[in-house]
This record gives C-alpha cells, structure tokens and sequence, in this order.
C-alpha cells in the first residue's frame, strides 16, 4: 500500500505538471495570436510524443526492468518545463510540450508495472489509486493556473519545476522498493508451479478482438474528454462569459471529478468485473452527453460532473482488462493504452481544433454528445475469466 500511495503522488506530479499546457491555452493564444488548429496542434505534439515510445519502452522493460527509468523520464519532464516558461515562439512552445511528453512515455509504463505488482490481487484497487493521483495532478493544473500562472505570467512556470524535482526523489525510492517486490513474487510464481498454476493465455484471435474494441472504446471516451480538456475553458468563455480563472476552475472541477470516477471504477470492478463497468462508464453518460449542449450554465456545471464521474471509471478497468488478455506483457500493455490515451487524444484535439474554427465551438459539442453511442461496441468484448 506505501508503493502505491507513493506511486500514486508521483502520477499527480507528472500529470500535475502536464495539465499546466492546456491550461495555457487562453494566456498562448493571446500572447502568440494562436488560432484553435494551432492550439491543437500543440496538444497533438504532446500527446504524440507521449505516446509513441511508450510501448517501446514497456516492452524492453517487461525484459530489463527499469525502475530508475522513471527519474530520467521526470529529467525530461523538468526540462520541458523549465524551457516553456522561457518560450518565446510557437516553435519554442512545441519543442517544450514534446520534451514534456517524452518524459510522460517513460514514466508510465515501468510505473504501471509497479502498481500491478503491488496490487495484491486487488488490480482495480491499485489502478484506482495509481490513476486517481495522476486526475487529481491533472485536476490540479488549471486551478493553480488560475490562481498563479495567470496573475504572474509564463514565467512562473519554472517554480514548478520544484515539484519535478520532488517527484524524482520519490521515484527514487519506489525503485528502490521493487527489488523487494520482485523477490516476493517470484516465490509466489514458483508456489503457483508447484500447485500447477500457470499464466492464462487467450488464443490470438480472442487477444486481437479484445484489443481492437478496447481501442476503439478509448477512441470514443479520449475524444469526448479532450473536447473538455482543450477547449471547455473556450466553450464556457463564449457559451456564458465567464473570466479566464472562472474557466479554469470550471475545468478543475470537471477534472476533479474525472479522478473520484476512476477511483470508483476500479473499486466496483473489482467487485462486479471489468466487463460491466466498460458497458456503464462508455455507454452510460449518453443521456446527459445529449442534454448538456442546450443546458444553461447552472446544469452544464451539474452534467459536467456527472459526465466525468461516470465516463471515467473506464480507464482502470480497459487498462486491466487489456492485461488479462496478454497477463505477461505488462509493460507492453501499459505502455500500448497509456501510449493510445496520449495518442488519440492528440488526433483529437488537432481534429477538434479545425472542426471548431469552421462550424464553432457549440456545434462541436453537440455533435461530441453523440460519442458515447460507441459503448456498443462493448457487446463484441471476448468474455475471459477475471478471476
């Protein structure tokens, strides 16, 4: 349980310092007179930097674990950080977001090693607590932007550097605790041999059917979340006036949300199974996705939490239920939907992006609302034993 608290703060750090870029959006796009293809474009180049080495990495290290990678990865992070607080160009802005997503695809896949390995047969428990830091870190981001980026200007941004440095000497410690995990499972594996217990495999065609719809499910709920997190502060500042900080804390609370949802969800996965819990996150905020584009500011506040709530207890179980389907590829896996998350959600606020400079911010939420009709596609999920 320390490992996974301790891996849990180090999560809210990394996403901590990564919700930092989308909640300057509004300050870079009168600074540097972005337009919206431009502003998703930079999330495109974070998300597609943090996502293509990760299952690279995840699968050298399901091989040769490297639990000190994930301090390097944070070096990354800082120096990103520290180099877009000095930005002065558009360029400069991209080579800062891309250094930050390399430092994000280290990170994660060694972590999500960690927190299976610590689970103790608890998996939507530890992916509950290991994913609930990284929300809230991710929650965090705008409010602080709001209350300290705002009032004092880019540059503040390299006090946030501290916090890399922080989470670099907790990565530090939780490497050194996975020597310890390693030899504690180890006796377990060879007490399963003895008792003729071995690792499921799934024939190859029940992986790839499983994998492919995981994948599109993502696809729906990543797309449907980066409408919120690029452009809801936008969408709120044109929908009903607010002030830029009143956005981001609209955006806080959106986000804040979206943690106790993926806390919830691996808690009752584990209790009914995966399974269940993909029909009802991915397909179960539809009704309130179709209302919130006519509802006035009050109600659109109440959807928001509602949506994020239900819509995000889907990450931990497509997560391990991805792992149940290839249980000896751990690092692979983490790294592949990690990766995935990044890397859809940067084709869809590049895509987003250009579909709100010619229809208008609005019409692309209402044609978002429609998103959730892919939990579906849940139906074709291969039915495996979760025990």
């Amino acid at each position: 349980m320390a490992v996974l608290v301790v891996l849990g703060l180090t999560h809210l750090l990394n996403d901590l310092i990564q919700s930092l870029i989308p909640a300057l959006y509004p300050i870079f796009k009168d600074d540097f007179a972005l337009d919206f293809v431009q502003i998703g474009l930079i999330t495109f180049t974070f998300q597609i930097t943090g996502s293509l080495f990760q299952p690279v990495i995840g699968q050298i290290t399901d091989r040769h674990p490297m639990p000190y990678s994930m301090v390097a990865g944070m070096g990354f992070t800082m120096l990103g950080l520290a180099s877009l607080g000095f930005a002065t160009s558009y360029g400069g802005i991209l080579v800062s977001v891309a250094l930050i997503g390399v430092g994000s695809s280290i990170f994660h896949p060694e972590a999500t090693r960690l927190a299976r390995h610590a689970a103790g047969g608890q998996d939507g428990l530890a992916q509950g607590i290991f994913q609930v830091g990284g929300q809230t870190g991710g929650s965090l981001g705008p409010l602080l932007a709001a209350f300290i980026i705002v009032k004092y200007g880019q540059h503040s941004l390299l006090w946030f550097t501290l916090l890399a440095l922080l989470a670099m000497m907790l990565m530090v410690w939780t490497a050194r605790q996975q020597a310890r995990i390693r030899e504690h499972l180890a006796v377990l594996r060879d007490t399963d041999a003895a008792n003729g217990h071995e690792i499921r495999r799934h024939p190859r065609r029940v992986v790839m059917v499983g994998l492919i719809t995981l994948t599109v499910l993502m696809l729906s709920k990543v797309t449907y979340f980066e409408s919120f997190r690029s452009f809801y502060t936008f969408y709120t500042i044109e929908r009903f006036g607010v002030t830029i900080q009143t956005s981001q804390v609209l955006l806080f609370v959106f986000l804040v949300a979206q943690a106790v949802g993926v806390l919830i969800g691996g808690i009752v996965g584990d209790r009914i199974g995966r399974y269940r819990i993909i029909w009802i996150s991915v397909l179960g905020p539809l009704p309130f996705t179709l209302m919130l584009p006519f509802a006035g500011f009050f109600w659109t506040v109440v959807l928001t939490i509602v949506i994020s709530l239900i819509m995000a207890s889907a990450f931990a179980s497509i997560l391990i239920y991805a792992i149940e389907l290839v249980p000896d590829r751990i690092g692979l896996i983490g790294g592949l939907f990690y990766g995935l998350n990044f890397g859809l959600a940067g084709i869809a606020a590049a895509g987003l992006g250009g579909l709100t400079d010619i229809i208008g911010i609005e019409a692309v939420y209402q044609i978002c609302a429609f998103l959730p009709l892919a939990g579906f596609l849940t139906w074709f999920l291969p039915r495996i034993d979760e025990r």
